[in-house]
């Protein structure tokens, strides 16, 4: 697949007729999901956190100058030495200036999406570092010399097969299919590479402004092995992780684990504040903070500003009926699904990247799932107006929407088209189900069935109705 946003069309095609993929995104997204609703369900407090989590967030946004100062006077008082980069290349330049400074020939990295946003990885070997992914998804799509095709699950795409004949290939180890096979020979691999490391690298998933503090919070181990072995500590995150305060964090230890694979909390939360003291055992001598803006700036100051308030959790792919069908290297960019579908063109561009916000069937259930609740459709529907603004629609879809604009203003046409796809529809229904569409709308049924239109129109039926009052029954 092409690793580009505009080819998102293409690339869904491709998705969508590969069967091994069809069936690891079922597996996983399905999961996902339902641990998701039952965690939920099993916290009567999760729609409070929920909104106050929200509230801490839009806070944040509101005063992120503020905070961001307050975080880099705190973070330095503590040891740390804090960079910011105003954009992608200067990350680079700057991960790769640290990594010559301090001598590091060898990184163990834990899963970044900041990171893999700059492209920190090639920066590094080109500066002559070998990086090895630690976290167990992106150790297999590294081998695999590929993206990560999900937030929080980075080899969602990969059956267990596929990854047994992938470790044969580039490993050198017997052929199996058991899960914890598999993790014991990753883990045997990173083992000698955590203990040579010179630097490990991770994101953030919280900054936190009073205290300098940098939270992790990991399902593996690999984080907390990256911070504490390895000599120097290299964070790479956005300027929005940052909140202002660490008794803040607790909310979202709560929302986020549920929301991201339905766990009550997550197997590790790591608050790291400055480096290695006096007596410690254990931690960085040196410890580099990378903040990266990379286009943040400008969206705080415009109409998406609530696309900041992610935290990054993964439930709006599990729940996305797009994501579920094409997957997250469909998307062509760093993020995807209905997140990556507003944050792809608002960093890279609308030309790059206006496939992605049609890239939604706009039912709303991202939204209803974000644990900051981000408005997504919304943000989706907003990204469609620029388009029409800036000229990207094609003809096609203008002269289309006009005509859709021009029925819905006139009841006495629509109803007569309501009449008549009642009756046309009835050479494509089967028990109830419109089992199939001709031509171009074909694709509406591909992969599922419509419930068949009604015998009688709504309007039709209002009008019947609408005299009729619960005293004349």
């Amino acid at each position: 697949m092409e690793t580009r946003p505009h080819s998102f069309y293409r690339n869904s095609e491709k998705a969508l007729a590969d069967t091994a993929l069809q069936a690891a995104l079922s597996r996983a997204t399905g999961k996902f999901a339902v641990a998701r609703a039952d965690s939920v369900a099993a916290f009567p407090g999760f729609e409070a956190a929920r909104e106050q989590g929200s509230r801490i967030k839009a806070e944040a946004l509101e005063n992120l100058d503020r905070h961001l100062a307050r975080f880099i006077a705190e973070a330095s008082m503590r040891g740390a030495v804090v960079h910011v980069a105003r954009d992608a290349a200067e990350a680079r330049d700057i991960a790769a200036r640290i990594a010559r400074e301090e001598g590091v020939s060898l990184a163990i990295k834990s899963k970044s999406m900041a990171a893999e946003e700059v492209s920190l990885t090639p920066a590094l070997e080109a500066a002559g570092v070998e990086v090895v992914e630690s976290d167990l998804g992106e150790f297999i799509v590294q081998l695999a010399g590929e993206p990560p095709s999900h937030i929080i699950a980075p080899a969602v795409h990969k059956t267990r097969e596929q990854v047994s004949r992938l470790f044969r290939e580039k490993l050198g180890e017997p052929y199996t299919e058991k899960i914890p096979e598999l993790v014991r020979i990753a883990c045997t691999h990173m083992r000698e590479k955590f203990l040579a490391a010179g630097m490990g690298v991770t994101g953030a998933n919280f900054l936190c402004a009073d205290t300098g503090s940098v939270v992790l919070v990991t399902n593996e181990g690999n984080g907390r092995m990256g911070t504490i072995l390895p000599r120097v500590h290299l964070v790479v995150a956005g300027i929005e992780k940052v909140i202002p305060r660490l008794a803040d964090l607790p909310v979202f230890l709560r929302i986020l684990p549920r929301s991201a694979t339905g766990q009550t909390i997550s197997t590790y939360v790591s608050v790291l504040t400055g480096t290695r003291r006096p007596g410690d055992p254990e931690g960085p001598e040196r410890l580099h903070i990378l903040l990266v803006d990379n286009g943040r700036t400008g969206i705080l100051q415009g109409k998406y500003r609530e696309i900041l308030k992610c935290i990054r959790c993964g439930a709006c792919l599990n729940i996305c009926p797009v994501y579920q069908s094409v997957g997250g290297h469909a998307y062509g960019g760093v993020y995807p699904g209905p997140v990556g579908s507003v944050l792809t063109p608002l960093l890279n561009g609308l030309p790059e990247g206006a496939a992605l916000p049609n890239a939604s069937t706009l039912c709303g259930a991202c939204a209803e799932v974000c644990p900051v609740k981000i408005p997504l459709p919304e943000l989706l529907l907003e990204l469609r107006g620029d388009e029409r603004i800036q000229g990207l629609k094609t003809p096609t879809e203008i002269l289309g929407m006009k005509g859709y604009a021009a029925v819905m203003s006139r009841a006495g046409i629509l109803e007569a088209l309501e009449r008549l796809i009642g009756v046309v529809s009835q050479l494509f229904c089967k028990e109830g189900k419109v089992i199939w569409l001709p031509f171009k709308l074909s694709g509406w049924t591909d992969r599922r069935d419509f419930p068949a239109p009604a015998p009688q129109p709504f309007r039709k039926l209002w009008k019947k109705q609408r005299g009729i009052r619960p005293w004349n029954r």
